[in-house]
């Protein structure tokens, strides 16, 4: 790979780390932190789930997405179903609030993001999605 062009990404990257954190950037989006927002995307998505597939899912230890569930439990975000062949485990589904609340929460990180790209066009937009999704997956990768 040329040189200039992983520094021009280096940089770039930590960049937008630091801009997509900064709580002085224009404003707070939504309501959920990452982690919460994550955790709710993809029960919201793929269903009910148990914290070892959540955290081999997001590449965390099981006890760090144990506490970031149990914090949502207590909102009221997320309920326990517990496993009938284990009495000792559970998975974890969404409740009618946690979906409330994550549906407002998209709503507010997409019009921001409309906001951000309002002047791109539709053909770079489209590449740009399916090129940070390629180098997401690439971490599963490696």
């Amino acid at each position: 790979m040329n040189e200039n062009a992983l520094e021009i990404i280096e940089l770039e990257l930590a960049i937008l780390l630091r801009r997509s954190t900064s709580e002085n950037n224009h404003k707070k989006i939504g309501t959920l932190d990452r982690s919460a927002y994550l955790l709710l995307r993809r029960i919201a998505n793929k269903g009910a789930v148990g914290v070892k597939v959540l955290a081999g899912e997001f590449q965390l230890d099981i006890s760090t997405v144990s506490r970031q569930a149990a914090a949502l439990e207590q909102k009221g975000f997320l309920y326990k179903i517990p496993d009938p062949l284990d009495g000792r485990a559970y998975t974890f589904q969404i409740t009618e609030l946690g979906k409330k609340e994550l549906y407002e929460h998209i709503e507010a990180r997409m019009e921001r993001i409309r906001e951000l790209l309002n002047d791109w066009p539709e053909e770079e937009c489209r590449v740009f999605g399916e090129l940070l999704r390629k180098f997401n997956y690439s971490f599963l990768q490696h």
